[in-house]
Order: C-alpha cells, then structure tokens, then sequence
C-alpha cells in the first residue's frame, strides 16, 4: 500500500517535515517514491505541489490523518 506522510528532517526541537508518497512498510524516513510538500510546525509553513498529489490520491495512495487534515484546509480534498 502506498501512503502520502510525513518525513521528519531538521535539528533536535527544531523539526520540519517533508509531505513525502512512500510505501506503507517503510521506515519513517526510508527512502520516498516522491516528496510532493513540506511542513514547518514552528512558523505554520504548507507547502504543497496540488497536481503531484491529486494524482497520487487518484493512483489509490492514502493520506495519514495529520496529511489529509492538511489536505483539507488546502482543499485539495
């Protein structure tokens, strides 16, 4: 299965996260079929590739639930 979730990078306390698709069975921070955004919590960054996504979530890829939560607020859902 294929999911759309969050990658985290960045120092300790001081953590962004990359909106990566990636398989199901892989490490959080394995290597991702494609980054299609990213997310900075400390400033509330979103940043999205709208047409990467749609067409991921078209292919059958799920979103966690802290993605799809961003997902809506994009509207992209």
């Amino acid at each position: 299965m294929i999911k759309i979730r969050l990658k985290r990078f960045g120092r300790k306390k001081l953590a962004s996260y990359r909106i990566v698709v990636i398989k199901s069975s892989a490490r959080r921070n394995g290597r991702p079929i494609q980054e299609v955004g990213f997310y900075n919590p400390m400033t509330k960054e979103i940043r999205l590739d709208n047409t990467s996504i749609s067409k991921w979530l078209n292919c059958g890829a799920q979103p966690t639930s802290t993605v799809k939560d961003m997902l809506l607020k994009a509207k992209i859902i």
